[in-house]
């Protein structure tokens, strides 16, 4: 049963290191959250580390400028794992071929820059739909926009067999108060249509092994028991650490705050009704990252 708590202090003696989701959790997509900085903060001071799990569709580099910009200092985190980087991994695997059409702002295309962790990459070149081999999806073109205004596009690409590969699962996040399409939608409108998809961030598994894989690279040997999850997707964090056996926190202020009803914390009743519905049980639930 999850258990409601008051702050990370109040368990943080039981884990050795976090996979804390940035946006809902750290910051809204304008500005961080000063109380979610500082409970990071008090965890390293501590001796804990903290991965920055994220669904951006970018490269680590980039969303570390990103939330600078937002005031996210760097003592409050060790590292970072993106959605963006497990799936570039893939991309130069030759995952999806070697000519893809990019469905992104121009923003993501930081998606197409050298990895040095891929050994002989693939010579990855942007091609119109109709030269396609595959598609890379970072997210909507416009991510205000309804994704069924690809649904032509899509259609076209499932009928030559493309593969999809989402560099971002989340179907929306909010930034500040407006509520944004995201590439995972556009993944499961095409995958509805009878496509295939491709993940590589949260729920899925490959975005893990590489946290793994960074939480090590700092010298940092912690054991599946001692690590916990924090976000505020039911679907992505909490199923991700469901399927990787690891603790959670659902944050509920952020997606989830109004089906929770979220003032500072959630009420019991409607967090239990929302968990029924939703299919997932988190270890714990927090209102807001503090």
């Amino acid at each position: 049963m999850t258990r409601i708590i008051d702050s990370l202090a109040e368990i943080s003696d039981r884990y050795d290191a976090l996979f804390c989701d940035l946006w809902g959790c750290l910051h809204n997509g304008v500005t961080a959250f000063p109380e979610a900085v500082a409970a990071l903060q008090a965890f390293r001071a501590k001796g804990g580390a903290v991965v920055l799990l994220t669904n951006a569709p970018r490269p680590r580099a980039s969303v570390a400028r990103q939330i600078a910009r937002m005031a996210v200092p760097e003592k409050c985190w060790d590292v970072i794992a993106t959605s963006g980087d497990s799936a570039r991994a893939a991309m130069f695997d030759g995952a999806v071929g070697n000519k893809v059409w990019f469905v992104g702002e121009p923003r993501d295309q930081s998606f197409f820059e050298p990895m040095q962790m891929v050994d002989d990459p693939a010579d990855i070149e942007q091609v119109e739909l109709r030269n396609a081999e595959g598609i890379v999806c970072a997210g909507p073109f416009d991510p205000m926009a309804d994704p069924a205004v690809l649904r032509p596009e899509l259609l076209f690409a499932k009928t030559k067999g493309l593969k999809l590969l989402c560099a971002n699962p989340d179907i929306v996040v909010d930034r500040g108060y407006e509520r944004e399409w995201c590439a995972g939608a556009i993944a499961a409108l095409y995958t509805e249509m009878g496509g295939e998809s491709l993940y590589f961030g949260k729920p899925h598994p490959p975005i893990y092994d590489l946290a793994r894989r960074r939480l090590a690279g700092l010298g940092r040997d912690v054991d599946d028991s001692r690590i916990l999850c924090v976000g505020d997707g039911i679907l992505t964090d909490v199923k991700g650490a469901v399927g990787e056996d690891l603790d959670s926190v659902l944050i509920t202020g952020g997606l989830a705050a109004a089906e929770t009803r979220t003032g500072r914390d959630p009420e019991a009743g409607a967090l239990a009704e929302y968990l029924v519905d939703q299919g997932f049980e988190p270890t714990y639930a927090l209102g807001f990252l503090r």
